[in-house]
């Protein structure tokens, strides 16, 4: 059944993802345990999981890390490595191909993978506006590292200091936004409220992460991160995407601003 030779299982993290499951299913190479780790789907999610003969297991949701430890260590997974994808991910074959022949080679003195990332708002891809290299720590050597806090929109994983980290070159595809922008923006309602409070010790630091920590909680932070990406990272390049994507996270800086200014700090 498990034809990497028991080498790698892959976690998805769920809840309400019958729109993109499928598509980041149909992704993975076939011989590779899947587990879905479901947090309250009540759509189709899980239907689909078992369609595709993934395993599933069921906890309520506390956050990303928190999702992700609780993978690393109660769900039975023997595997000595684990790889996280969200269900609005592609994972190309060539990067599992990579993996199964770094094992022996690049991954034998490491605890972590930071994978890099291109992102795809409504079906393009955004070639300037993210600001490339992102990285996050996907691929993880089971019982070696820890999540301590985590949030796609703002700093990325915080692994526990000291683990051995290496750097893929492949990245994966994020559909972050489907043109749904009201549920986006509930989603990111919540991402902004525990970034406020999040330890960023540990961060994979690039020059907006630099920028954003000098720039602490300032309403200065909302204009900033609309000139980083669209004027800095040359996302007027990308068209009308790049523009609504600078908005967004604007947007998103400017919440951050407002929860921390008068304390709306409830999860």
């Amino acid at each position: 059944m498990n034809h990497s030779g028991g080498v790698l299982t892959v976690v998805i993290l769920t809840k309400n993802e019958e729109k993109t499951l499928v598509r980041c299913l149909n992704a993975l190479p076939t011989g590779y345990d899947v587990m879905v780790l479901d947090s309250g789907s009540t759509d189709q999610t899980l239907d689909i999981a078992r369609q595709y003969g993934c395993i599933i297991r069921q906890h309520d949701w506390e956050g990303y890390a928190q999702q992700r430890n609780y993978a690393l260590e109660e769900c039975g997974i023997t595997t000595p490595w684990v790889l996280f994808i969200d269900a609005d991910e592609v994972f190309q074959k060539e990067f599992f191909d990579w993996t199964m022949t770094a094992v022996n080679l690049e991954l034998a003195s490491a605890d972590a993978v930071m994978v890099p990332s291109y992102f795809f708002l409504r079906g393009k891809r955004l070639r300037y506006t993210p600001g490339y290299p992102i990285y996050h720590a996907r691929l993880l050597r089971r019982g070696k590292v820890r999540f301590l806090s985590h949030h796609e929109g703002g700093f990325g994983e915080n692994i526990e200091e000291g683990a051995r980290v290496t750097f893929a070159k492949i990245p994966y595809e994020h559909y972050f936004y489907d043109g749904e922008l009201l549920e986006w923006m509930h989603k990111h309602v919540d991402h902004a409220n525990r970034e406020i409070r999040v330890n960023k010790a540990g961060i994979t630091i690039n020059r907006r992460k630099r920028l954003s920590m000098l720039l602490g909680n300032s309403i200065l932070r909302a204009p900033a991160r609309f000139i980083y990406h669209y004027v800095i990272c040359g996302g007027f390049l990308d068209g009308r995407e790049g523009l609504e994507f600078s908005f967004m996270f604007a947007w998103y800086e400017a919440t951050k601003y407002l929860l921390a200014r008068y304390g709306e700090r409830q999860t």
